[in-house]
């Protein structure tokens, strides 16, 4: 049990707000909404800020803390109390409700210094920002249905504040907003604050992952709204979420400051007309930031088509990104299983379009269930497969999958089982280029049968791929997927070609990948293969079927 120092009488109480309501990252009671409704606002943000002022003062004790905490509370209990900002709440006539909730926030930060996992942080942001989100809704009689994008929203708008104040929060409170075992991932707390430390990287960019997975729920909040003018400040602020979510992922919250910008904030304002982007306008975004060869292949794609493949892409770039991030092995699995449930019930951005994509195209959700089966594999912080059945079951599912659910958005189901081979032939390679860069994160997709056979004893994972026989066992590989792409090749002339285009779009890529890394071998330095910028043009060109390019 935590211990509780009695209540200080000397503590200096906080003489005035450490910020005004212009000075916080986000808009709070802008001239974009009402003029009768602003004051209420107001009053609401007037109670909050001395509260969170307290519960952040850097010196008063915990007790004392929340004895003023449980006073400001008493005050939201009786209309004719003498507490000030109690007492302009009850005259604004809204928000004590939403505030009595935030109190219980701002009372876990008199005593609370650590998080044990990512479940807790977002249990502190759905009281401590959250119902500023539902006390706007409540104030703009909005419908129901706003309530979970609104409270993503001001979860991101959390999140974001303390990834950016790691540094101060720690310094002037000793208080950290990133679970403990995250942190572990880059050393432990000392070195995860050491400005030199390379591994926080990978660290706060998960973070942010799940940030932008929160705004991506959130994406919907203006449509949702039947005011206008919150639906304008709503734009605005998600715009600015994204915004500061760009600038952390490009500089390190730990080495220097980093904030909006007032451009920052006038083409957020400027651009808050259009109600913000659409679900498919921010798959396609995803999906051209990940800049990979099946977006090349996508390219032979127009209309729905396209638009129903960005969603499977990114979908996959999503559940591969949770099962690659720097965090704990159990929070991965738990964002996978989310994943699951958004498969029933699409809660964002990417899960709203995938769902369109297999009402369109008749894409089959258990396609979807085998790819986040994948992934779960490769969540595990030590992989290594038994035997060649595991091997193929798990080509089966990362890969296969999308090549089943490709094929049918292609205008090809009668192409499955092709698709399904192609599937596993573009694993194969994936395995092959990757070896030394799957090791370092403690994964081996050679299965442990085949070491063996090799004289290769389990071990970690980096001696593994360092075995003088393990280079017989990648040319081995290589050769199947030789032959599978033989057998694509001569599968190819029984379905549509022009439909089938893209699959040989990528297929063309995967190839020349593969015989560059038969051309280098797998003895000594194994230098990541590329194609040329040549390369990239000639495939862009056969989607394109430009005659000459296939």
């Amino acid at each position: 049990m935590t211990h509780i120092a009695a209540p200080r009488t000397d503590a200096p109480p906080p003489a005035k707000p450490t910020r005004d309501h212009d000075e916080e990252n986000f808009p709070v009671a802008s001239v974009l909404l009402a003029r009768e409704v602003r004051p209420k606002v107001m009053a609401f943000y007037r109670f909050v800020r001395a509260a969170d002022d307290i519960g952040d003062h850097p010196t008063m004790p915990p007790a004392e803390k929340i004895a003023r905490l449980d006073l400001m509370e008493r005050g939201l209990d009786d209309p004719r109390t003498a507490q000030p900002e109690a007492a302009r709440l009850h005259a604004a006539g809204t928000g004590t409700a939403e505030a009595r909730r935030m109190l219980s926030a701002f009372r876990q930060d008199a005593t609370k210094k650590r998080y044990a996992d990512w479940a807790e942080l977002e249990d502190y942001c759905t009281r401590s920002a959250d119902p500023v989100g539902r006390m706007l809704l409540r104030l703009h009689d909005s419908p129901a249905g706003a309530i979970p994008s609104a409270d993503a929203l001001c979860t991101a708008l959390q999140l974001l504040n303390h990834l950016q104040d790691l540094v101060p929060d720690r310094d002037s409170l000793d208080r950290i907003y990133l679970p403990e075992p995250w942190m572990a991932l880059a050393g432990g707390e000392a070195a995860f604050f050491r400005p030199d430390n390379p591994e926080r990287r990978a660290v706060l960019d998960a973070a942010l992952d799940r940030v932008e997975s929160a705004l991506d729920r959130a994406a919907d909040l203006p449509r949702r709204l039947t005011s206008r003018r919150l639906a304008l400040q709503s734009t605005v602020t998600i715009a600015l979420a994204r915004r500061l979510l760009a600038r952390l992922r490009a500089a390190d919250p730990v080495t220097g400051r980093v904030a909006l910008s007032k451009p920052d904030f006038a083409r957020a304002f400027a651009g808050c007309l259009g109600l913000g982007p659409s679900d498919a306008a921010i798959v396609e975004r995803r999906v051209g930031r990940a800049g990979s060869s099946f977006a090349r292949g996508m390219a032979a794609l127009r209309g729905e088509r396209r638009r129903a493949l960005w969603a499977v892409y990114a979908f996959c770039r999503d559940v591969d990104d949770i099962a690659d991030a720097a965090m704990p092995e159990a929070e991965k699995r738990r964002f996978l299983a989310e994943w699951r449930a958004a498969l029933r019930e699409p809660r964002d951005a990417v899960s709203r379009e995938l769902a369109w994509a297999r009402e369109r195209f008749g894409v089959p959700v258990a396609e979807c269930e085998a790819m986040i089966a994948g992934m779960e594999t490769d969540a595990a912080d030590r992989l290594r497969l038994p035997d060649a059945p595991a091997l193929d079951l798990y080509c089966r599912r990362v890969a296969g999958s999308v090549g089943a659910m490709s094929v049918r958005i292609f205008g090809a189901p009668e192409a499955e089982g092709f698709g399904l081979a192609l599937g596993r032939t573009f694993q194969l390679v994936n395995i092959l280029r990757d070896v030394d860069e799957d090791a370092l994160r403690e994964r081996v997709y050679v299965p442990l049968d085949m070491l063996a056979h090799a004289g290769i004893a389990d071990g970690p994972a980096a001696e593994i791929v360092r075995q003088p026989g393990f280079a017989a066992i990648c040319r081995d590989l290589a050769e199947r997927a030789r032959a599978g792409f033989a057998a694509a090749e001569a599968e190819l002339p029984h379905f549509d070609p022009k439909a089938l285009r893209p699959a040989r779009v990528m297929m063309w890529g995967y190839r020349r990948l593969l015989e560059r890394m038969v051309a280098r071998g797998w003895d000594g330095a194994r230098v990541r293969p590329r194609l040329t910028k040549g390369e990239k043009l000639r495939m862009a060109a056969q989607a394109l079927g430009v005659p000459g390019c296939g």
